[in-house]
């Protein structure tokens, strides 16, 4: 475990790989942390990158965040402020699960010249995931995001709630090691209260920061860089039934691909790794 400073805060990271290597930062989601991409970072390192693995803010060892801010825009200016800290090129490629793909779409968008090449995996562009996320099921599957908007959030999110995200999400998975991972990164309520601020900050613009107003208006752009979108079949979290491949490609920059993972879940990348692992390498050389 390494610590760097970027954008004002001190973030735990992971890495693998040769320091001349073209960087490849892999941003993590909810509920989970950096180790999350324990499979990938080694076949990056294999492939020549600099393969980079950041705790996201919050998420302890990375530091809470005085200003509060947890909106997509922040955490774009985080992915970008590490390229630099990283000495990121042109070369450079951005990789990321669930909310580590919305840092990626943002961070790709407002900054195209760092990254030339990203990866989403699990949430698609949001105005693709929109144009069904308010049927009956899939209200259902998000409930945790209206809990958490309510005084209660602090004290449901405790182990129990965490496993069992997972075992919905991604039903058969064994995820005891990764739920031990997340409350390791949740094991102070400062932390706690952090990851609940991505959802207040996600339908509560009171809870944005102007610093990030390029960042956060970027989010809601195309932007320019081919991006690969992967997704669970079976995923628990987001239907496969938001992510019809036409809608989704015509909601990412041209030349983008997106294909539909069988046989795994939310955490598709830990469920069946040496598959997604080969579509990411692929699409990156």
């Amino acid at each position: 475990m390494d610590i760097v400073k970027a954008n004002g805060l001190e973030f735990g990271y992971l890495s693998e790989g040769p320091e001349d290597g073209p960087l490849a930062l892999c941003l993590h989601g909810f509920p989970d942390s950096a180790r999350t991409w324990r499979h990938l970072l080694p076949e990056l390192a294999a492939a020549g990158y600099r393969a980079v693995a950041p705790f996201l803010r919050g998420y302890a060892p990375t530091a809470v965040p005085p200003d509060g801010a947890y909106q997509t825009g922040a955490l774009a200016a985080d992915a970008n402020a590490l390229h630099e800290a990283f000495g990121g090129g042109s070369d450079a490629v951005i990789i990321g699960h669930d909310w580590g793909a919305f840092a990626t779409y943002a961070a790709a968008a407002h900054a195209p010249d760092r990254w030339r090449r990203a990866v989403t995996l699990a949430v698609p562009p949001l105005n693709a995931m929109m144009s069904g996320f308010f049927s009956y099921e899939q209200l259902k599957r998000s409930f945790y995001i209206f809990l958490f908007q309510t005084p209660l959030a602090e004290m449901a999110l405790d182990r129990s709630f965490v496993e069992g995200l997972w075992r919905d999400w991604s039903p058969g998975y064994e995820a005891t090691a990764d739920v031990d991972h997340v409350m390791e990164s949740l094991g102070a309520p400062a932390n706690i209260a952090a990851t609940i601020g991505y959802y207040r900050a996600m339908l509560d613009p009171s809870h944005h920061v102007d610093a990030y107003a390029a960042e956060q208006a970027a989010a809601a752009t195309t932007g320019e860089r081919p991006i690969l979108y992967l997704h669970g079949a079976a995923d628990g979290c987001l239907s496969a039934d938001l992510t019809d491949r036409s809608t989704v490609l015509a909601q990412l920059p041209p030349g983008s691909e997106a294909a539909v993972i069988p046989g795994t879940g939310h955490f598709l990348h830990l469920e069946r790794p040496a598959d997604v692992n080969a579509h990411i390498l692929t699409w990156l050389t």
